[in-house]
């Protein structure tokens, strides 16, 4: 390490992280997190400015541009702080800690991050963006830096008074609100209190900004068919039809945007994140699979279809892919947020010509724009689709003028690979690809998964991050639970039980680093993760799922697929040390919720047979192809056991022929040989009731 009298120097080119790596030649001498950082800021006795941002995010370049980039300002940086920048999806630990501090000031949370901290790590005070100078209600950049400077210095007092209050409001998540578990009933009201929060006009919940909230919209689906009443339906319906034709999607490459700034989901934040993709795919699937609506089935496939051309991480810069997936497409391209998504209409007339009457019309396009000047294709005030001559020529315009936008300056490319937003993306790829019978899309999830599995662990356990051959990080929670769910994914794809052993040897590695043997629940951090001021513990789901939420559902899963006791038990366990946080706030819960309805309701399918087999494949297909709630299905080659205290425990195939089982509690239905039969028991189980 460095000696006191060496100046500190920009670290950042030493990372993988392309977010990191975008600060590199910044005047400012940003470190990574490490211990010798830490340990730097003790021996000079600074405080440390940490920064948290990622590389899609459009105020962290704007606050890079103005502050970062300055002279001036990075000298102050650099006298008065040990400066420290964190890529918040490599390190979604710390960023957790540090938000919640921030919101322990009452202050909005958000990103940039900018906290302060004692020299041990522990936070004082912090914001988000800070302009350069006074402005938009906030003091300028330089103004905090000598302000909070002098008050480390010269009020030492009044800093170890915001430590020690910030550090027991923070204690509060390492705790857990247990409780006695939770019913249907009241799964079922809080369906009601959500369905109350829905925008009926634009569809999604609230007002803007206005967020993809899959989890929520799942918990309506269920609601629709428990009760039977229509607005549930309806209301998840609106939402993805007015998301699937809204600005928020990409109308001419696929894929959804990370969220609308706008109550009518026009005008989109423009970065596209891997992890808000995976769970829209998946909502699509199962909408389409009830529905049939053919405007799903659309945005599914061309959504896919810009995961493999433009989300395929590679081995090193410009190399083949690896087979897993990439993190993000920023928001930004020369310094403008949207600029390579947004159109004037002579762009377009002069690409398409005299088709570009039809073309404007049909996406919004103006000599006026809908925004800032410019247009923002969307489809929002005729969401209907066309007759099949007039969507096949907007289909040849599309491919006209996304060729015309290839030739743009493209937004930047975090090309990183992160464990669980891979495993999000392989299990809606896989569950994807059995419902629209694409082989392809499945070899591209079992690859990734496999890549995973053979590239991202040590001795058994996963990291977080790898980029380029650079593997670093401790896994979190999401990670374990995110890859868990996907391998059990893949296995009621493929019927290839390594994947059911992969997930158990990872589950049993979170049962070993991350449960909390005191007051049950998962830590979001192993317990011998390094470098953090507390170990934090949630149910709540944030933009991706939550780890204990989804880790029930693999718990619930595992108990049908093997008859292990100890899966329900911890199962169990996990919904009881949680099951007080509905008193406190319901909302962010869904995962948590749905799952325990999937411990409560699971719908075990046994399928014994041959998957070479034709008639085993007809009754695949049919149950692929069926919306279902919380389905378990397992295929079993013929002569194969079941588990024991499974309910189809000594069933067998009839007259040689495939034969599927349909089991639910203790109980099983009949042996059913025919896929039309089949398709009639499934539709009669998930028939909503009557109202």
């Amino acid at each position: 390490m460095a000696q006191d009298s060496d100046p500190l120097i920009n670290r950042l080119g030493d990372e993988s992280s392309p977010y990191l790596r975008q600060h590199q030649d910044n005047p400012v001498a940003w470190q990574a997190w490490s211990p010798d950082t830490l340990a730097r800021a003790k021996q000079e006795n600074k405080p440390i400015l940490l920064s948290i941002g990622y590389a899609a995010c459009h105020w962290c370049h704007v606050m890079a541009h103005e502050s970062f980039e300055d002279e001036e300002i990075a000298a102050l940086m650099n006298d008065h702080f040990v400066n420290i920048k964190v890529d918040r999806e490599e390190r979604p630990d710390l960023d957790a800690i540090y938000q919640s501090a921030l919101a322990l000031l009452r202050q909005p949370g958000g990103w940039p991050l900018t906290m302060f901290l004692t020299p041990e790590g522990q936070p004082f005070w912090g914001g988000t963006y800070f302009p350069p100078t006074e402005r938009f209600g906030r003091p300028g950049f330089p103004q905090v830096l000598r302000a909070v400077s002098k008050t480390f210095q010269e009020e030492r007092a009044k800093v170890e008074q915001n430590v020690e209050a910030l550090r027991d409001g923070l204690r509060s998540l390492t705790e857990n609100k247990p409780g006695d578990g939770i019913s249907t009933e009241v799964v079922g009201n809080i369906a009601e209190a959500l369905l109350r929060q829905f925008d009926p006009i634009n569809g999604g919940f609230g007002s803007a900004p206005k967020f993809p909230q899959t989890g929520m919209m799942t918990l309506l689906w269920w609601a629709w068919h428990r009760s039977g009443q229509e607005a549930f339906r309806d209301a998840v319906d609106l939402t993805m039809t007015k998301m699937c034709q809204g600005g928020i999607y990409d109308h001419l490459a696929g894929g959804f945007a990370r969220y609308a700034v706008d109550d009518a989901w026009l005008v989109p934040h423009f970065e596209k994140m891997l992890y808000d993709n995976a769970q829209l795919l998946h909502m699509l699937t199962k909408l389409w699979r009830e529905l049939g609506n053919p405007l799903y089935e659309m945005r599914a496939r061309e959504t896919v279809a810009w995961l493999l051309r433009e989300m395929m991480a590679a081995r090193d810069p410009g190399g083949d892919p690896c087979g897993a997936f990439a993190a993000s497409l920023d928001a930004d391209s020369e310094g403008r947020e949207g600029k390579f998504y947004v159109w004037q209409k002579d762009e377009i007339d002069a690409v398409l010509g005299s088709d570009a009457a039809l073309f404007c019309e049909t996406y919004d396009v103006t000599e006026k724009g809908n925004w800032e000047g410019s247009s923002i294709l969307n489809r929002s005030h005729n969401p209907e689709l066309q007759s099949s001559p007039i969507e096949a020529k907007l289909e040849t315009l599309r491919t006209q003028l996304l060729a015309a936008r290839g030739t743009r300056v493209r937004p930047g490319w975090d090309d990183k690979v992160l464990a669980d937003w891979n495993g999000l993306m392989i299990a809606a790829l896989a569950d994807a690809a059995m419902a629209f019978h694409e082989s392809s899309w499945l070899t591209a999830a079992e690859r990734a998964f496999q890549f995973v599995v053979e590239e991202m662990q040590q001795d058994g356990r996963l990291l977080h991050a790898w980029r380029h051959g650079s593997l670093r990080h401790p896994a979190t929670l999401d990670d374990y639970a995110a890859m868990t769910e996907a391998a059990l994914a893949l296995y009621e794809a493929t019927g290839k039980t390594a994947y059911i052993a992969q997930a158990r040897a990872w589950v049993d590695v979170v049962d070993r680093h991350h449960w909390d043997s005191e007051n049950g629940g998962y830590f979001f951090t192993a317990d011998d993760t390094g470098g953090l001021i507390l170990r934090s513990k949630s149910i709540y789901d944030n933009a991706v799922p939550s780890g204990n939420g989804t880790l029930l559902g693999v718990l619930a899963k595992l108990y049908f697929l093997t008859g292990e006791v100890r899966y329900r038990e911890r199962a169990t366990a996990l919904v009881a040390a949680f099951a007080g946080e509905i008193h406190r706030n319901y909302v962010p819960l869904s995962t948590y919720l749905n799952n325990s309805l999937l411990l409560q309701e699971g719908l075990q399918i046994v399928v014994i047979g041959s998957r070479e087999d034709d008639g085993c494949k007809q009754l695949l297909d049919v149950i692929f192809g069926t919306s279902l709630d919380h389905k378990v299905l397992q295929s079993v080659p013929p002569g194969t056991a079941l588990p024991p205290g499974h309910p189809a425990v000594g069933k067998t195939q009839q007259d040689g022929k495939a034969t599927c089982y349909i089991c639910q509690g203790t109980s099983c239905s009949l042996p059913v040989t025919d896929a039309g039969a089949l398709r009639e028991a499934l539709t009669a189980r998930h028939t909503p009731a009557e109202a």
